[in-house]
């Protein structure tokens, strides 16, 4: 079963000098129950995909399908309704809003979806105690350390058990140790039949997480590999 399906997907940014074309084609693939990585050199164009597929970025053609639904051809309001119904995103910088509770902004997706506010929150706490946060829920994000907050931003993102996670770098700004207790959680939480997560990173300690690499370079796909114990021992040792 394919969680995500993008064929031909091309996009050019306006600069000073001219268009710049940041995807040249791509061809990709990320199935469900599985945790498919994105990696490669900054500016190779790993963002701007995750951020079509998750139809945060328009003006792109090609065809990008998740979940059986075309993205690329939905108009703003349909995309609104479509990533509250399946998408979980984790953005590097987290995103939380500065003056909500650590309860209130992973709650957000919930009341975005109008489940009412007992419900949402109460949904919201119990998943921050499973990450651990259980005594900082009344806490707003400048009351809590780097850790934690990407840990809210992770609550926020799976929330409302999203059948696709979409990660930017979640590991970048995190010792080994505490990434690697990310990625636990991550594959605890999110992988599962009829789910999908997609993550973009350049750490390659967590490469044995993936079920599959994807490699880019210069807005192409330029190869895949098996994930996990030998292939993630290969990809590393290319690196």
């Amino acid at each position: 079963m394919q969680g995500v399906i993008c064929r031909d997907v091309e996009m050019e940014f306006a600069t000073a000098a001219g268009p710049y074309r940041v995807l040249k084609g791509i061809d990709f693939e990320a199935r469900a129950g599985e945790l498919t990585m994105l990696v490669g050199p900054s500016g190779c164009g790993k963002t701007t995909l995750l951020s079509i597929i998750a139809g945060l970025l328009r003006g792109a053609r090609g065809s990008v399908r998740v979940f059986d639904e075309e993205v690329t051809s939905q108009d703003a309001a349909a995309l609104v309704s479509f990533r509250l119904r399946n998408i979980g995103f984790i953005f590097q910088q987290y995103n939380l809003l500065h003056g909500l509770t650590a309860t209130e902004n992973a709650a957000i997706p919930l009341v975005a979806a109008d489940m009412p506010w007992p419900g949402a929150s109460a949904r919201a706490a119990t998943l921050l105690k499973k990450l651990e946060l259980g005594a900082h829920l009344e806490k707003l994000p400048r009351q809590l350390s780097g850790g934690q907050q990407q840990r809210v931003a992770i609550a926020r993102a799976l929330v409302n058990e999203p059948r696709l996670l979409l990660c930017d770098e979640p590991t970048a700004a995190l010792d080994g140790s505490a990434g690697q207790a990310v990625m636990e959680l991550l594959r605890e939480l999110a992988v599962r039949p009829g789910r999908a997560a997609i993550i973009v990173t350049h750490d390659p300690r967590v490469f044995a997480f993936a079920d599959r690499i994807v490699h880019m370079e210069d807005g192409r796909i330029q190869r895949v590999e098996a994930g996990r114990s030998a292939g993630a021992a290969a990809v590393t040792s290319r690196s």
